[in-house]
């Protein structure tokens, strides 16, 4: 319990992912349930000791189908779903809520068949976000996510001189880092020519700018600290959190070359107490390359503008970079099943426990990092969660 707040302190204590990439014959209730299981077996603790569940993005009734599903009967749950950073946003509320006494062990579970969906020609895997309330001024002209995306990017190279070739680089050394994972989808380096000379998607994004569509899921284990002598992993601390929701229109979003994540960063890093020069290694929701060069700058890891010369000269390499950035090959490479929020906290915990593998961050002269960041975004840069995590 911590002595200046008296509220007890939150820990992971299990992570993990169920299969993932190509998975035809999977369904999202299995796929919940499988990284619901090794996360558990992860911790070394009994599935009786679930008090709290987590989930958003399937069933009529989330998160009570997947909890039924997975036999539990939750006393706390939360099913706020706010995109890809939900994970994030749901952690920081796990947090809170075992630190209020309202819970001891809180799952968080994710399983999606995004892709097979769209291969069997399941209606559901091509359902649009909607075009009720605001949206509906913006559905008719066809302004798709990835459109806005784009026009964010645009908008960014137009005001502070970024390159296509530096986006490019996001890219090129995300793969580099997925080349030593054995999980991630795509394994083979790539270049910046291979990357601007694919075909476009949306302006400026060619393919290799974009997320790859894969299947697969993930879960993690919060729990209060009086759990862990029971556990069989070392603890990672969750050490400070934030949120935001910046807008769902386009033309309510005051600046395009900023995101959520400059409010959500900044609440985290003053709530751990921590810079964001004193953290090892950083995972940042990767949709697109833009996402991530965008994110560094709001997150205070370079000034606003200068993000396309941050992610220069291998700085993002898990392999002799400034601050390796997406470890095991993000979204661009590794997989994305949809809300890839979670998969950022399972590769944070993953890193700061030193199981990593060949793709392991080292720092100061071969240590294990101490130090890392969470960051995931929502929709089309609409919300932002921020996890700053430690040993």
């Amino acid at each position: 319990m911590s002595a200046v707040t008296g509220r007890r302190r939150a820990a992971i204590a299990g992570v993990a992912l169920a299969d993932c990439g190509r998975l035809d014959e999977a369904t999202p209730y299995g796929l919940h349930a499988q990284a619901a299981r090794r996360a558990l077996a992860d911790s070394g603790l009994d599935r009786s000791v679930i008090d709290g569940f987590a989930s958003a993005g399937l069933g009529t009734l989330a998160p009570a189908e997947v909890a039924e599903y997975l036999g539990l009967r939750p006393v706390w749950f939360d099913s706020t779903s706010v995109g890809g950073g939900t994970w994030e946003v749901m952690a920081a509320h796990a947090a809170d809520a075992i630190a209020a006494g309202h819970a001891r062990a809180v799952l968080l579970a994710y399983g999606s068949t995004a892709r097979a969906d769209i291969r069997s020609g399941r209606r559901t895997g091509t359902l649009s976000f909607g075009t009720r309330g605001p949206l509906q001024f913006e559905a008719p002209y066809g302004h798709t996510l990835i459109a806005k995306y784009a026009m964010a990017a645009r908008r960014h190279m137009h005001q502070y001189g970024t390159t296509l070739e530096q986006l490019a680089e996001v890219a090129v050394q995300t793969r580099a880092n997925a080349a030593a994972n054995p999980e991630a989808m795509f394994r083979t380096p790539v270049t910046v020519d291979e990357v601007l000379s694919g075909p476009v998607i949306a302006d400026p994004f060619t393919t290799l700018h974009c997320c790859l569509r894969s299947d697969g899921g993930a879960a993690v284990l919060l729990v209060a600290e009086d759990l862990l002598p029971d556990c069989r992993t070392a603890p990672v601390w969750v050490l400070g959190t934030g949120e935001y929701v910046s807008h769902t229109t386009m033309s309510e979003w005051p600046d395009f070359t900023v995101s959520p994540a400059a409010v959500s960063g900044r609440l985290a890093f003053e709530r751990a107490g921590v810079r964001p020069e004193e953290i090892d290694f950083a995972e940042i929701y990767d949709a697109f390359t833009y996402m991530t060069l965008v994110t560094l700058e709001d997150l205070g890891f370079c000034a606003k503008g200068e993000g396309g010369a941050f992610v220069e000269r291998g700085r993002l390499l898990v392999r002799g970079g400034q601050l390796p950035v997406n470890t095991d090959g993000g979204g661009l490479s590794a997989q994305h099943p949809g809300m890839r929020g979670l998969f950022l906290l399972v590769e944070a915990v993953r890193q700061l426990r030193g199981e990593a593998g060949e793709r392991q961050v080292r720092v100061h002269g071969g240590r294990l990092p101490a130090l890392a960041v969470a960051s995931g975004t929502g929709g089309w840069f609409c919300s932002s969660g921020t996890v700053v995590l430690g040993r």
